[in-house]
């Protein structure tokens, strides 16, 4: 059920949480996104077919299932660069349809890829300076007048380097982007996701092929994004990991969420079992279905038996 207030600190927004029902599609207290019956298909194949999902304001969310179960498909959609089928969606209460993805981002709400898109050619600080918004030098005409622009480079370029240092890239800051291991390539991405100063950081899958060391340091930025204020929605494969971070959990199968809640109550739900491991995984018998199921397998050999007579 809504509060009367909406959470103001990250404590709050998560003892918010606690009275959330573990339903899927189920309402948040103060969601900063909204998406209502988003489906995609491919051909005859459904990617996503989400009825409803809110995202809290302030926590760090977490979107888990297996491989194919849509994630970054709905990613894509929320984002603007793919389209849905049908479905509306909405940031901070504004529509986002037929909104291009430059858009949505300086509205506040920036991704990250599973493969990293860091521009090879360009320095690691060129790369930051191109995520910083609405910066008066790139319009044709003010760039012929550098006394337009100069200033705020000097801030943009200060603010680069802030954030470099925060993710312990500085040193690398003259560095060709593509020089980078694939571990710092996702710390450029992340740092320079928030040259745009967002309210909303979506992370897809940001410990895939990074070493033990960095992942660690990864799950300390995550953190402090979620401490500073910002609202975290991220996919992650590593159980590890989403269980360390995440205030709240939302698992996709087949397109569809099958499952919310907190990481404890999310890792003992069966539905979520069955989603990654099947129904029958690991259960254990009771005496009675292991004797039915000898008596089933005797029975079946008595019959090939006389069938082979």
């Amino acid at each position: 059920m809504p509060v009367d207030t909406p959470p103001q600190t990250y404590e709050e927004a998560r003892r918010a949480l606690e009275s959330v029902p573990h339903e899927p599609g189920v309402a948040k207290p103060d969601p900063i996104l909204v998406a209502a019956n988003i489906k995609r298909s491919f051909g005859g194949l459904v990617a996503v077919d989400v009825d409803h999902i809110e995202v809290q304001r302030g926590v760090i969310t977490s979107i888990i299932g297996p491989n194919g179960a849509g994630k970054t498909t709905l990613f894509n959609l929320l984002t603007g660069f793919d389209k849905p089928d049908s479905g509306t969606w909405s940031f901070e209460g504004q529509n986002l349809q037929r909104t291009f993805p430059h858009q949505v981002a300086r509205r506040g709400m920036v991704r990250t890829f599973q493969l990293t898109k860091a521009l090879s050619r360009l320095t690691v600080l060129e790369n930051m300076r191109l995520g910083a918004r609405f910066q008066t030098g790139e319009r044709m005409a003010a760039a012929l007048l550098p006394f337009l622009w100069r200033q705020q480079e000097q801030k943009v370029t200060e603010r680069a380097d802030a954030l470099l240092r925060r993710f312990k890239l500085d040193h690398l800051r003259e560095e060709f982007a593509g020089s980078l291991s694939g571990g710092q390539r996702k710390l450029l991405e992340m740092a320079r996701a928030l040259m745009v100063e967002p309210t909303m950081v979506m992370l897809d899958e940001p410990m895939a092929g990074v070493n033990p060391a960095l992942r660690q340091s990864l799950n300390e930025h995550i953190k402090m994004l979620r401490n500073d204020g910002m609202t975290v929605l991220f996919i992650e494969h590593d159980m590890d990991v989403v269980r360390d971070i995440s205030d709240w959990i939302i698992v996709l199968a087949q397109g569809e969420i099958v499952a919310e809640g907190p990481p404890e109550s999310v890792m003992a739900n069966s539905a979520v079992i069955d989603a990654y491991l099947g129904a029958h995984h690991d259960a254990a018998l009771t005496i009675e279905e292991e004797e039915a199921q000898h008596a089933q397998a005797e029975a079946e050999l008595e019959r090939s038996e006389g069938e082979d007579k």
